[in-house]
């Protein structure tokens, strides 16, 4: 059975950097991605550009990135939107048995013990950690809670429906959304931080530009 993988985020904007974690994810995994826009999520401030903006900047990023598609189901929940809530809806749809992994970045791995029913996320996925060179520190309540859960081989995640944490080793990207809409506000060239159409769309929409 194979591996289905999301990975969340704002895409506020979606950058270079991004679309590298899903590539080397879809390719080392040997899975298919999906991109899942966040709604309003409750442990960071709010996006800074609509939802249908975002989701017009993700579908002209991945147009031509096979395995990559987008699953807008965040984006149409009401209230509080919850990473638990999106996998229990997953683990729904796919069933008790099917090998399902949650894409996250170092920081956010990290953070994780300010997550919503945190623990019970090893429980409904595995756990892909895009890491850094020098991966980030982690409180002492996570590292307990990933012993005996960390794998060195990508395939062992298609053996088990969820509870491993695979690190997906990438190299250091410097694009962030907040330093491209820096770059934004001080005028600066797009080229090498975004996709082109992410770049012609944003400047056709005046974007993050400063009030």
């Amino acid at each position: 059975m194979g591996l289905f993988a999301i990975y969340g985020g704002a895409f506020d904007p979606v950058h270079e950097g991004h679309l590298a974690v899903a590539r080397a994810a879809r390719d080392v995994l040997g899975a298919g991605i999906a991109l899942v826009p966040t709604g309003d999520p409750r442990h960071r401030a709010p996006a800074h550009a609509r939802a249908a903006h975002r989701m017009a900047m993700l579908e002209l990023a991945i147009a031509n990135e096979p395995g990559l598609h987008i699953d807008a189901r965040e984006l149409c929940r009401q209230g509080p939107s919850y990473s638990i809530d999106t996998l229990e809806e997953l683990r729904a749809e796919h069933g008790p048995q099917a090998p399902l992994a949650m894409i996250v970045g170092d920081d956010a791995f990290a953070g994780f013990p300010g997550w919503h029913r945190w623990m019970e996320l090893f429980d409904l996925a595995h756990v892909v950690v895009a890491s850094r060179p020098q991966p980030a520190d982690l409180p002492d309540v996570l590292a307990e809670c990933m012993a005996g859960r960390l794998s060195e081989n990508p395939e062992a995640l298609c053996e088990t429906p969820a509870g491993c944490v695979f690190r997906l080793r990438l190299p250091l990207h410097p694009q962030s959304s907040s330093t491209v809409r820096g770059r934004i506000a001080a005028g600066l060239s797009l080229q090498g931080w975004v996709p082109e159409a992410v770049a012609d769309y944003i400047a056709a929409q005046r974007l993050y530009r400063p009030a």
